[in-house]
């Protein structure tokens, strides 16, 4: 008996050894089936890791889930930790996009996209963390109790990590309490319209409704979103209807002009004065979503900024892409609000995302069932409104951005960096050391079409206004906090993304 247990204790070490093999080579992550790859401790290398300072060739060591070095050159070689290397050879290494801005319909509506098919195309074109908007799902999230069927909604459905908006409506703008409970709950700030939203339960706001969210976020620090149009009166028709053909694109950008936009944001600015240091709102940010008038309305946020107001904006790749003047007549896949205006405007957008004065980029993915885009029918005026372009914005941003000479650290900036510091997610966004390995690698130089032969992973190919494209930047693989989700044309087979909830 006394052998036996001698005999034991001497296999000890042995044991232990084998456990810590077993836990490097099939982690948690490899068990649980959330990687492509079996390993939590590994490097990855390229000739172009875009990092916060430079591009460099070199490697990242990813241990856990996290970034734990970053090293330019070969030096790395000779010490590493880990025999694990994945070479991606000339393809890029940037941090994983972040698009804060999408319409996932769920719960609710999950016939229009829903978690699962939304996240998988997140992964497949490099998205990494997507904070859903309030509203198309149903109910919108409003309240402490719709935001917990959001996230138990979202529980082992999501492929990539996937935030919260809020919503600010009439019904809980004055209800200090009621939003207390929304934002302790966990939403990373509040999102607003000050035009008719096309859902029931998610009502316009005024001024006074934005004034009464702002002083509360002030406490918490987080931002508020807004749909800025304003519905104006005008002599030109009594109603759309009258407006002209319905078929024809330039009978839809007459009805929502570029002075709704103007008229909103004028509206904003007389709150957003509340925002600057030593104001009542001071700590709240507000943030324009979808600009698409490059001209009235840019001005006034670019002097909001001078003044001090704590104000951002963000346009989408739709506004960069196309103009007015290409949209066929009846082809409503490229409804949405604010239209897409002309050419020149279009240009315009770009000079203003160059030179920093539109902050960052989103995808504003709000598809739809195809049977609401009336396709037959081709009505402008009565079609649901909404690019359906969640896969693809990489690509997109890419191709139409590369003849204006974008560089992949502005790249980053938009899409990564800044998006990061709006949601408030310290650990995402960049490629250093303590933060989480979220990262897109792809092919600047790949040009591929866009037509039916492309796997795409949205619920409903046919609305997206892409579909045709030819565009260049293909994504070969996607990480999210280690995990490797996707990869030429396949997911990992469990949806293991975290939920993000602000503490």
């Amino acid at each position: 008996m006394e052998s036996g247990k001698l005999r034991f204790l001497a296999l000890l070490p042995i044991l232990a050894s084998l456990i810590v093999i077993y836990f490097d080579i099939f982690p948690l992550s490899y068990r649980t089936r959330c990687s492509l790859m079996p390993y939590r401790h590994y490097w990855i290398t390229s000739k172009r890791i875009v990092t916060p300072s430079a591009v460099i060739s070199g490697a990242v060591e990813v241990k856990g889930g996290k970034i734990i070095s970053v090293v330019e050159g070969d030096t790395w070689q000779g010490n590493a930790r880990s025999k694990h290397i994945i070479d991606y050879g000339q393809a890029v290494i940037m941090p994983g996009l972040i698009d804060v801005h999408a319409h996932l319909d769920d719960p609710g509506r999950t016939e229009w996209e829903g978690f699962p098919s939304g996240t998988r195309a997140a992964a497949a074109g490099g998205i990494t963390t997507l904070i859903d908007m309030p509203l198309n799902s149903f109910p919108s999230t409003v309240s402490e109790e719709t935001l917990k069927l959001k996230t138990t909604a979202a529980k082992g459905r999501i492929f990539v990590d996937v935030g919260f908006w809020g919503g600010l409506v009439p019904e809980n703008a004055f209800n200090a309490s009621s939003l207390e409970r929304l934002l302790k709950a966990g939403v990373l700030g509040l999102k607003s319209f000050m035009c008719p939203s096309g859902i029931n339960d998610f009502p316009m706001t005024n001024s006074s409704h934005i004034k009464e969210g702002l002083s509360i976020l002030a406490k918490y620090r987080r931002p508020l979103l807004v749909h800025a149009e304003m519905q104006q009166i005008t002599n030109e028709w009594e109603t759309i209807d009258d407006a002209g053909n319905p078929r024809s694109y330039a009978t839809y950008l007459k009805s929502r002009p570029a002075s709704w936009e103007e008229a909103a944001i004028r509206e904003l600015l007389t709150v957003t004065k509340d925002t600057r240091a030593g104001g009542s709102a001071e700590g709240a940010h507000l943030h324009i979503v979808h600009l698409a008038d490059a001209r009235s309305s840019l001005e006034l946020i670019k002097e909001a900024k001078r003044r001090g107001d704590r104000v951002t904006v963000e346009t989408c790749p739709h506004y960069l892409a196309f103009s007015a003047e290409e949209i066929p007549d009846g082809d409503t896949r490229f409804k949405c609000a604010p239209p897409i205006r002309d050419a020149e405007n279009k240009e315009k957008l770009w000079a203003a995302l160059l030179d920093g004065d539109i902050d960052m980029l989103s995808s504003d993915h709000s598809p739809s069932v195809p049977e609401l885009k009336l396709f037959n029918e081709g009505n402008f005026l009565r079609a649901w409104g909404g690019i359906s372009s969640l896969q693809f914005v990489l690509p997109v941003t890419w191709s139409y951005g590369r003849t204006r000479g974008i560089s992949l650290n502005q790249l980053v900036s938009w899409w990564s960096d800044k998006p990061a510091k709006l949601s408030g997610q310290d650990l995402k966004g960049a490629i250093t050391i303590g933060n989480h390995a979220d990262f897109v690698v792809w092919e600047p130089e790949v040009e591929f079409e866009l037509d039916n032969n492309h796997p795409v992973y949205l619920k409903h190919r046919n609305i997206s206004a892409y579909i045709g494209s030819k565009l260049a930047g293909k994504v070969l693989a996607t990480f999210v906090r280690g995990n490797l989700v996707f990869e030429e044309g396949k997911h990992a087979p469990f949806a293991c993304g975290v939920p993000i909830l602000a503490k």
